[in-house]
């Protein structure tokens, strides 16, 4: 009497993704890491701060009224602490890779999709906000205070800073790191809104107070973005665009606006590609042939 053989149990294999989609894997960050990195990155840009400040005294310069130069530096200084206090932190979890941060890519109709409407719900909220309390989103004292007024150098750089350099930092530390680590606490909604009300209030020192909200409402609209979308590029295309409005409103500028927002976006898509070149993880060694 011979025994059928007993059923193997059926599983359902994943539905394939367009080329160059990859599926979403989730890192296992502890929680407390944000909050950690968020602490680390920030006493990172004050002592860098600290250093560019004395080195620039070093130089002539009054240590309580820092040339522009100088400030523009110590903003870079603090968005690269930033990413590299993410990286660290991290790692702590094991090694890490471009995709575990969101740099991977998307459906590129959904993601356009996505992105209008989160941009517009953020015009929306904000234009209501204004009408009901009157602050105007237009009182950014950043370019100011970065020395934008100083000559021709000085605007192109603080506009490379505020189009390229804040969007791309601000999106791996925020999105990429602060707010997928707080998922593995309480789920999306609570990390998408402790992550957006951090997001609005690291801003109080270059905005008006007033209008913190809203940049709060964007932040938590970025990670939804992010949640819908898998990857953390149609978030820095949003933050980028919305950046060189901003930033273009306050030179009263019209034609150099969309100047500005393609040649950033070029410049954020040249980043993008060499750091998933340069940092990508290497492909499993292959196994030695059997001897003959």
């Amino acid at each position: 009497m011979t025994t059928e053989p007993a059923p193997q149990p059926q599983f359902l294999e994943a539905p394939e993704l367009p080329d160059g989609v990859q599926r979403r894997r989730q890192p296992r960050w502890a929680p407390w890491m944000s909050v950690a990195a968020l602490v680390a990155g920030f006493a990172g840009a004050l002592f860098g701060a600290l250093v560019l400040g004395v080195i620039a005294v070093a130089f002539g310069a009054d240590f309580g009224d820092q040339p522009a130069s100088v400030q523009i530096l110590a903003t870079i200084v603090q968005d690269l602490c930033l990413i590299a206090s993410a990286i660290l932190f991290a790692r702590i979890s094991g090694s890490v890779s471009p995709a575990d941060f969101g740099l991977r890519p998307t459906r590129l109709r959904s993601a356009i999709g996505w992105a209008v409407l989160t941009w517009a719900s953020f015009y929306v909220f904000t234009a209501a906000f204004v009408a009901l309390v009157g602050a105007s989103p237009n009182d950014d004292q950043l370019p100011k205070e970065l020395g934008v007024d100083d000559s021709t150098v000085a605007m192109l750089a603080v506009a490379f800073l505020v189009a390229v350099v804040a969007p791309v930092a601000e999106e791996f530390f925020f999105r990429g790191f602060f707010f997928t680590a707080l998922k593995n606490w309480r789920g999306l909604w609570p990390a998408a809104i402790l992550t957006g009300l951090v997001f609005g209030a690291i801003h109080g020192s270059s905005a008006d107070v007033a209008f913190l909200l809203p940049l709060a409402f964007f932040g938590f609209s970025l990670c939804l973005l992010y949640e819908k979308t898998g990857s953390l590029y149609p978030g820095i295309a949003v933050h980028c665009a919305n950046n060189s409005i901003a930033f273009g409103a306050t030179q009263d500028w019209t034609w150099q606006i969309p100047v500005l927002l393609v040649s950033s976006l070029a410049v954020i898509g040249l980043v993008a590609l060499t750091v998933r070149a340069v940092w990508s993880p290497a492909p499993p060694a292959a196994a030695p042939a059997p001897a003959a």
